[in-house]
């Protein structure tokens, strides 16, 4: 079988197993939010309602019918596309839920991650330039203490002493409270400020979210300089990098043109899963520094027990992770002639 026609196949394969995977992904929350003690009408009415309010509000959620009934109903309104309404946020629908605060998600996490990959790559760049050196120990001992710090922990003392201490930048929020943010197009911020021309409000939304994205792309930089550390100094003692040394060419030509090209090809992969992970899983920067983000919106669900919010974010998140996972495989497989399927 040539190696277009087994690409296809591999594509064709992974794109009928995401309904499964997402289906699993579905059955787990469902599963889990059953299983979790309490009552969902006592954490949203409050252990003083009349057991009227309480049963209506059961019988609201369908936490009154059989179990398999319950999971039935659920599936059948995950196939028309219905996430059901919030319980907490003034009868909003989950999907205006979604689309309120999940812009919020996404530049964060876009500017966590490009601070990520600038640092991590050139930090790992120089450690594999430099093998046994003082720079390469510098490199190894940054990536092991970036992936091992908590990110709260380091939320919070980022927060102690640039906003507190020092009062370089702002917290709690995306914009100043009771100032006009940028007109609505994508619902970045920072996009949206600069395709309007409001450059006060580019520089204002870039100061807001300077700290939460420092915080989390210094700690997501570990990661990269890893990766790129240990690929880029296999790759420099590789056959064809010694080759282009014997035929005169300069370290720095061979380190970018050559040896970073093919170091690099791991990185693609651990940037789309990060991203996509991040989009679902930015919980703890986002509770840390009260960003209001998707993921702080799905915190509060959690505490409040809020069944239709909880289950409607975590379907939304599992998808996106699977697409994006299929995508990042096919990328890869573009890319890197020496995969075969």
């Amino acid at each position: 079988m040539s190696r277009a026609k087994a690409l296809q196949y591999y594509i064709l394969t992974r794109l009928l197993l995401a309904p499964l995977m997402i289906w699993t992904i579905v059955t787990l929350v469902f599963l889990l939010l059953r299983a979790t003690p309490g009552d969902p009408a006592d954490a949203i009415l409050g252990n003083r309602a009349p057991e009227a309010a309480k049963q209506a509000l059961r019988e609201q959620l369908g936490l009154s019918k059989p179990l398999l009934l319950q999971y039935f109903d659920y599936l059948g309104d995950l196939l028309r596309l219905d996430l059901g309404t919030s319980l907490t946020s003034r009868g909003l629908s989950v999907w205006e839920v979604i689309v309120q605060h999940f812009p919020a998600t996404v530049e964060l996490t876009t500017f966590g991650m490009a601070v990520a990959v600038i640092v991590g790559v050139g930090v790992g760049m120089i450690a594999a330039s430099n093998p046994n050196t003082p720079l390469d120990i510098g490199g190894r001992l940054f990536g092991i203490i970036t992936y091992a710090i908590p990110l709260f922990w380091m939320g919070m003392v980022f927060q102690l002493i640039f906003s507190v201490q020092l009062g370089w930048f702002p917290l709690g929020t995306r914009f100043p409270v009771g100032a006009e943010p940028p007109p609505t197009i994508t619902g970045l911020y920072v996009l949206d400020s600069l395709m309007t021309g409001h450059l006060g409000e580019f520089a204002i939304a870039l100061h807001y979210i300077a700290l939460p994205a420092l915080s989390l792309g210094i700690l997501l930089s570990g990661i990269f300089e890893r990766i790129v550390r240990v690929n880029l100094k296999q790759t420099l003692q590789s056959d064809y990098v010694e080759a282009a040394r014997a035929r005169g060419i300069s370290e720095g030509k061979i380190l970018v043109s050559h040896a970073l090209k093919n170091a690099l090809i791991p990185v693609i992969t651990v940037l789309g899963l990060t991203f996509a992970a991040l989009l679902g899983g930015a919980v703890l920067t986002e509770v840390t520094f009260s960003w209001p983000g998707l993921g702080n919106r799905l915190y509060e669900a959690i505490s409040l027990r809020d069944y239709p919010t909880v289950q409607g974010v975590m379907v939304f998140f599992g998808v996106i992770v699977v697409i994006a996972s299929i995508a990042i495989d096919i990328v890869n497989a573009l890319i890197d002639p020496r995969i075969r399927y």
